[in-house]
């Protein structure tokens, strides 16, 4: 067999597991954790899964490489468009995990570092949809 049949089969396997394994990471460090998460923390595993979805909303067979073709460019940009969501997510979860753990103490003008699990879980979250979406487009 070649890799290209082994892909096609066991493909889709592994993408749901990576994808799985993301939301796993994340549901754990929620419940595992002594501080109250806020719904804002969320969002982004939430917009992950939607680019997920946008992702697998296009088959593999209807994109094609053609410069003179005009019915392609709705695929392209719906991918282009998952695309942004996705890294926008995996920003936005790296951006709360900035926010979060560097607050600068106003009385000592120095940066204190409060980095929690789901935080990192977030970010490990997103990583693994976007990596699962990615394994799904390719060929």
């Amino acid at each position: 067999m070649e890799i290209g049949e082994l892909w096609a089969i066991f493909g889709p396997g592994v993408a749901g597991a990576v994808f799985g394994a993301g939301w796993w990471f994340w549901v754990d460090a929620v419940v595992c954790s002594s501080v109250n998460v806020p719904f804002l923390h969320y969002l982004p595993g939430i917009f992950a899964s939607i680019a997920a979805l946008m992702f697998n909303c296009v088959r593999r067979e209807d994109i094609d490489y053609s410069p003179y073709d005009d019915g392609e460019w709705r695929l392209k940009l719906w991918l282009f468009l998952a695309y942004v969501v996705s890294f926008v997510s995996l920003a936005a979860s790296v951006g709360l995990l900035i926010q979060e753990s560097v607050p600068v103490d106003r009385y000592c003008r120095c940066l204190t570092v409060r980095v929690r699990f789901s935080q990192w879980a977030d970010i490990l979250d997103c990583t693994l949809r976007i990596a699962d979406s990615s394994n799904l487009i390719q060929k």
